[in-house]
């Protein structure tokens, strides 16, 4: 039976070099949230006539600084937009 778990992977990494637990948590949970506020900017995006269009670019820029925050392993900016992001709706 194989898992729609867009994550898997981190838990069936083969690597010898895996992140500490703590640390793979944090990023399993950021890498959660941004693909929820993915799903939310789709969102926003399609509100008719533009409406969404500020909330969707405020989003999106969130989106990118989460992902250069895991790009460098800034563990404490992952944190920090992983509070950021947990609280958009």
């Amino acid at each position: 039976m194989t898992s729609n778990d867009p994550l898997d992977f981190l838990s069936s990494n083969s690597s010898g070099k895996s992140p500490s637990s703590s640390e793979a948590d944090l990023i399993q949970i950021l890498l959660y949230e941004i693909i929820r506020v993915k799903e939310l900017i789709a969102y926003y995006n399609s509100i008719p006539n533009g409406g969404g269009q500020l909330g969707a670019a405020i989003l999106s820029e969130l989106v990118a600084e989460a992902y250069t925050s895991l790009v460098d392993y800034d563990v404490v900016l992952m944190k920090k937009y992983y509070d950021l992001l947990q609280n958009c709706d």
